[in-house]
């Protein structure tokens, strides 16, 4: 089974830079996607092999998330079975300061929970760190209330560089950046100890230079000058299954490269 997550940085945008052709590509037979940023009419009838769901922010043009799971054929003419049906979709962590930003997409599968999660940034001088760290809290909650049920795989763009060897230039942005002051490495850290796997670092433990974003500024990317901020995380009970963590770094058309991972059929 192959799971795939993308921060698009807006739908529409990332429609006109080869979207589709990438999704009928790498094939995933999920695919998960963050700052979805609204929706374009034109993906139904370009990717009619995946049934979409959407949860959208209240305020326009702004955040969103998507999961998009591959069904049986045409979406109107289903002639067998999802090879991974969706059993059930619900929006939000049901925390009305945290949902009406469309942050949080989950559907259930026949072993385990997906989360496709649009982390809040700490925002410029950190001025939106305490939400940050409510936030945190909160959706770890939400996690290990959903574990009680069966396994939980969270994926999206978590807006944390966990470790040092997670951005080029750790020391510089040291408690001064979003994404890698102590107190979000530390909520990092504790989703980790809860009973998670991060997946990319389960086959490579301790390899830097790997990275999923990159800013726009100073020629980032082309010089590999980025940030480790896009995860799948898995229950540890799904361990076992885990086959491959990728990150598709030769990917364009955001800021932020789709990550993925494969599971082994239980």
């Amino acid at each position: 089974m192959k799971l795939l997550s993308w921060n698009v940085n807006g739908i529409r945008a990332v429609m006109k830079k080869g979207f589709v052709d990438f999704v009928k590509s790498a094939r995933p037979d999920v695919l998960c996607l963050q700052e979805t940023r609204g929706y374009d009419p034109q993906i139904d009838e370009a990717l009619a092999g995946y049934d979409m769901y959407w949860n959208h922010a209240e305020k326009k043009g702004y955040s969103g998330t998507a999961i998009f799971a591959k069904n049986a054929g045409a979406r109107v003419k289903k002639t067998k079975p999802a090879k991974y049906p969706v059993l059930g979709v619900s929006y939000g962590i049901g925390r009305k300061e945290f949902d009406d930003e469309g942050r949080v997409t989950t559907a259930e599968f026949d072993s385990f929970y997906l989360i496709s999660v649009y982390t809040p940034n700490a925002g410029e001088g950190l001025k939106r760190l305490e939400y940050r760290q409510a936030w945190d809290a909160a959706f770890l909650k939400f996690m290990k209330k959903l574990e009680k049920k069966k396994p939980v795989i969270v994926c999206g763009d978590l807006n944390v560089a966990h470790t040092e060897i997670d951005l080029k230039n750790p020391k510089s942005n040291a408690n001064k950046s979003a994404g890698f002051t102590d107190q979000e490495r530390d909520g990092m850290t504790r989703l980790l100890k809860a009973g998670y796997i991060d997946s990319f670092r389960h086959f490579h433990p301790d390899e830097g230079g790997h990275y999923s974003w990159w800013s726009y500024r100073a020629n980032a990317r082309a010089n590999n000058v980025g940030w480790r901020i896009d995860y799948f995380c898995v229950s540890e009970k799904l361990g076992p299954r885990l086959k491959k963590a990728m990150i598709l770094k030769d990917q364009t058309g955001s800021d932020h490269c789709p990550v993925g991972i494969v599971l082994k059929d239980s």
